[in-house]
């Protein structure tokens, strides 16, 4: 084989593209792994992971991504850390898939490019970014020990960050814009019946105050239009996720959120380019189903090249 050409080529290094990375190494193709920062995902900033089959008493996020990654290993999936991906040039024979270090040309690619973070986009958020706003509360959920914080959302994802930053907040106000969560309904019986927890109902987040940091938050009721300044000394938003496509835009087939279109057997829009995860369009995003979503993908990758 040309040592210039590999076989598969994955994009991001959490659960979907390590998932890839095992079968495809397994089948004997050889993989490489592209990931734009460290690997690990999502789930690196998260907590605990109970939902896993395998793990009846609970994992946290980073110890799973690390058995994740060890496994890969184990296949020779060649791992490539820091080196983003600027585009992928589609071709008959091979595709190249370009990044900001070099260009890849591969038979195939398999996109598992998670996502970031959905900003409130509310004045003020920008600039206290990091001086009271976060994204991660098990990142930061230490330095506000004894504070009173501010959780924006109703998912799974808020309420389990809500829950964990009851153990350093002495105050934890859950922010809704509906009168009832979505969350699961164990997070939700956990969240109620934790007594530094409360609840802000019918209510949006309008601006982020303060001076060197985070004092407060103006919240309007979706109801009454009625707003009120509500005192934080930090606020951790938790309102979904922002599909990393830049790269592909233009080029695949994506949703009205930019998620990549796929069939059952995680084609795209392109012959040999495949897409799974939680950058794929679809109704549920949990690990486990980002590790079927990545088996199926990396099978049907599999079945391209011999087809080829």
């Amino acid at each position: 084989m040309n040592d210039n050409l590999y076989d598969v080529v994955i994009i991001g290094g959490g659960p979907a593209g390590f998932t890839s990375g095992i079968y495809t190494a397994r089948e004997k193709l050889d993989t490489v792994l592209l990931e734009k920062s460290m690997t690990g995902g999502l789930p690196n900033v998260t907590d605990l992971i109970e939902n896993y089959p395998g793990f009846p008493e609970g994992i946290t996020g980073p110890d799973l991504m690390i058995k994740f990654r060890q496994q890969a290993e184990k296949f020779a999936v060649k791992i490539h850390e820091y080196d983003e991906v600027l585009s992928i040039i589609p071709g008959d024979k091979y595709h190249n898939v370009q990044t900001e270090k070099k260009e890849y040309k591969t038979k195939t690619v398999i996109i598992a490019s998670g996502g970031l973070p959905r900003m409130l986009n509310v004045p003020g958020e920008k600039e206290f970014t990091g001086k009271g706003v976060s994204y991660c509360a098990t990142c930061d959920g230490p330095f506000y020990k004894d504070a009173e914080v501010a959780v924006v959302g109703g998912g799974n994802a808020a309420i389990q960050e809500a829950i964990f930053l009851t153990k350093f907040a002495r105050k934890v106000t859950v922010i809704h814009r509906r009168n009832q969560l979505r969350a699961a309904p164990i997070l939700q019986q956990r969240a109620f019946a934790n007594k530094k927890i409360n609840f802000l109902w019918d209510s949006v987040p309008v601006k982020i105050t303060g001076n060197n940091f985070v004092e407060g938050l103006e919240v309007k009721n979706v109801k009454t239009g009625e707003i009120s300044l509500e005192k934080f000394d930090g606020v951790f938003v938790f309102i979904g996720w922002v599909p990393n496509t830049e790269f592909v835009k233009g080029l695949l087939d994506l949703d009205s959120e930019g998620h990549i279109i796929t069939d059952q057997y995680m084609n795209t829009s392109l012959p040999g380019i495949f897409a799974v995860g939680d950058v794929r369009s679809k109704k549920f995003r949990q690990i486990a189903e980002a590790v079927g979503d990545a088996t199926v993908g990396a099978l049907s990758a599999s079945e391209y090249i011999s087809e080829l």
